[in-house]
């Protein structure tokens, strides 16, 4: 259980700070407009606005004002999940308000996105430009045939050219969804050929880690398994000329056209985002244009605490839902940072250089990033003018206790660090950034508001201080209207509500503690289950992944056909170290120092690598299924995988096991 005495945080908002934080003017305002509580902070604002759900979003539409070409009837028509029908008879779109900013004669000619390489050169693309080019392609793409509810694709990286189509997309009321080009061909017709795409924009290569990766056999493959695309737009990144067939990016954005934003049912789809799919088909999740704008508002407006102030920079590749959520940067008036290339080039410092280049006010990252750094033994703070950043979100999986020292240490000791928890099913967080609270080590601030998030037992019962099942008790606007291909809706149902009928189960284990924060453990469907206790792999990573030697290890939990339990720990090590026996005892022991007995595993086995997903997550279910025997063409599907060659290793280790033990 957690304890009644509170540790002290490891950074806290001073009263001027809380009082400039647009969190706090909401309150206020919502408490003169909507009978918001006045007293009590956060927690009290959290409270009504999960008490008072309808009231809340209400009030989050009038705050931002939200542009409803037609009225709603009422706010939430139907609260059940799956199904919830949310601002019935509105009509709106997402891509005005995220241009909105340009109509303001004192920003037109501010930056709306910045753009920078590895060069670390930064190119601005201004507010009026933007709005200039989407109201060209918007044009073009009704030109072509593009109507509302048709699909368009995206094969790009994370440059200007991406937001631009995305908006032009919304503008018609077509249907976005993207890939970044990294992935090949196999993983993009995975998506893609599901939503069966009119139009695709590609390039013809990208640039990373210093090196160019032509990609024009990878499109011309997607040109011929994608039957019902129209046309495709060539966007020149190498150079290249647009192949037969394909219209010139500067063909179609060279216009001068006043953008015509089509007003759309609030649950209109937006875009396509798509699950890692490590086990099967990605699940293509379609979100809503109505539901996007108010959460992305509520999120970045509110809990990112962002303005026209302000500079936004994340980490992301257009294969990633953080990618759609930086693009909603836009909506709160936020210069977008958009950084197209290697996380780690030319040095492991190189995002935070990328900080100071573009002066960033919200810097995010990945929590294996700023472990990397801490491993590198970087120091971005004496290293980097970081001056403007006021907050360092982090997302992907967990940041270690380590991490948020690091941070603290190594950054600014008046930092702001906001672990954030959320998925591609929603594009938001479930948990995490709150300007106005304190941040203690290890933990995320809060539940977001609008969000009953819970920890329930097997039985749905909440817990407090205990390890439980993440839940959601009530509807979020950005919730999947559906998934694409799901005609009588039961993926969609088998994927979130099969547990626990009526609410949302998101698959991971979290503890709530008795001051609101929260903290997360990883994945319940690994879940690590020995002698009865429930173990999050992520505690296990954080613990291990200390020790200078482990590059990364990867931990799973088999139970066997004897009633037995196996539980090994894998790890990639540095290079020069070795596992030789003195290695071995220190990572039990630390284990068994940090957690507890029970987590010590029963093997550590070096590996050549730990399997990832193309978004950057360890891929432990797979792995626990080839160790199971389950032939690897059943247990991954192989187009969702950074590399396959390394779950070769497990698939062997799962043969020789049948053999004998394995043994330290």
């Amino acid at each position: 259980m957690t304890s009644a005495a509170s540790p002290a945080p490891l950074w806290q908002p001073d009263p001027d700070r809380i009082a400039a934080a647009r969190i706090t003017r909401f309150q206020s305002w919502a408490a003169e407009r909507y009978g918001a509580p006045v007293q009590g902070g956060y927690a009290a604002l959290h409270r009504w606005s999960v008490d008072e759900l309808e009231t809340f979003w209400r009030a989050v539409a009038d705050w931002f004002d939200v542009r409803f070409s037609a009225p709603y009837e009422r706010v939430l028509a139907d609260p059940a999940m799956p199904g919830a029908q949310w601002f019935p008879g509105a009509t709106l779109n997402y891509a005005e308000h995220a241009l909105r900013t340009a109509e303001d004669p004192a920003r037109t000619h501010d930056a709306a996105l910045l753009h920078v390489d590895e060069t670390h050169e930064t190119t601005p693309i201004s507010w009026s430009e933007l709005r200039r080019q989407v109201g060209a392609l918007a044009a073009e793409l009704r030109a072509l045939g593009v109507r509302p509810g048709d699909r368009v694709s995206g094969y790009l990286p994370n440059i200007p050219q991406a937001v631009t189509a995305l908006l032009a997309t919304a503008a018609v009321g077509a249907v976005w969804t993207s890939c970044a080009p990294d992935f090949g061909a196999r993983s993009v017709l995975d998506r893609f050929q599901q939503v069966e795409p009119v139009i695709l924009f590609t390039v013809d290569g990208y640039r990373y880690g210093g090196k160019e990766h032509d990609r024009t056999e990878t499109v011309a493959e997607l040109r011929s398994e994608l039957p019902t695309l129209r046309a495709v737009i060539h966007i020149p990144l190498l150079g290249t000329e647009a192949p037969a067939g394909a219209l010139d990016w500067s063909a179609v954005t060279s216009g001068d056209t006043e953008p015509v934003f089509e007003q759309v049912p609030f649950d209109h789809p937006l875009w396509v985002l798509y699950s890692s799919g490590t086990t099967g088909l990605p699940k293509a999740i379609v979100q809503s244009q109505g539901g996007i704008l108010l959460e992305h508002f509520k999120q970045l407006g509110l809990h990112c605490d962002l303005g026209p102030e302000d500079r936004f920079f994340w980490y992301t590749s257009t294969g990633w839902m953080m990618w759609n959520f930086l693009v909603s940067g836009l909506l709160t008036g936020t210069t977008v940072v958009l950084y197209d290339g290697s996380p780690g080039y030319p040095d492991t410092g190189a995002q935070w250089r990328i900080a100071e280049r573009t002066e960033a006010t919200l810097f995010g990252t990945s929590a294996a990033y700023v472990m990397a750094c801490r491993k590198a033994e970087v120091h971005p703070g004496r290293d980097h003018d970081l001056s403007r950043i006021k907050c360092v979100a982090t997302t992907g999986s967990p940041l270690p206790p380590d991490g948020f020292r690091w941070l603290h240490d190594e950054v600014a000791e008046d930092l702001w660090i906001a672990s954030v928890s959320g998925g591609t099913d929603v594009c938001s967080c479930f948990a995490g950034a709150v300007p106005t609270l304190p941040v203690h080590i290890g933990e995320l601030q809060a539940a977001c508001l609008g969000t009953d998030l819970q920890s329930w037992d097997p039985q749905g019962k909440p817990l407090i201080g205990e390890v439980g099942e993440l839940v959601v008790t009530n509807p979020m606007p950005s919730m999947p209207i559906r998934f694409w291909n799901d005609p009588d809706g039961s993926r969609y149902r088998d994927s979130y509500f099969e547990m626990f009928p009526g609410v949302w189960r998101h698959g991971d284990w979290i503890t709530i503690t008795d001051r609101g924060s929260v903290i997360i453990h990883g994945r319940s469907d690994s879940t690590l289950n020995r002698q009865g206790v429930r173990m999050g792999s992520a505690d296990i990573y954080e613990a291990v992944e200390r020790l200078p030697e482990i590059k990364e290890s990867l931990v799973i939990g088999l139970e066997e056909p004897d009633g037995g339990y196996w539980m090994p720990l894998f790890v990639h090590l540095v290079d020069g170290a070795s596992l030789d026996d003195g290695l071995r005892a220190r990572i039990k022991q630390t284990i068994r120092e940090e957690l507890s007995p029970r987590h010590v595993p029963d093997d550590i086995i070096e590996v050549p690598g730990v399997p990832h997903t193309l978004t950057g997550k360890r891929i432990e279910v797979p792995v626990k299924r080839l160790l199971q025997g389950t032939a690897l063409a059943k247990a991954v599907n192989p187009g969702s995988v950074d590399n396959l060659e390394l779950l070769r290793f497990y698939e062997e280790l799962a043969r020789t096991r049948k053999a004998g033990p394995t043994g330290d």
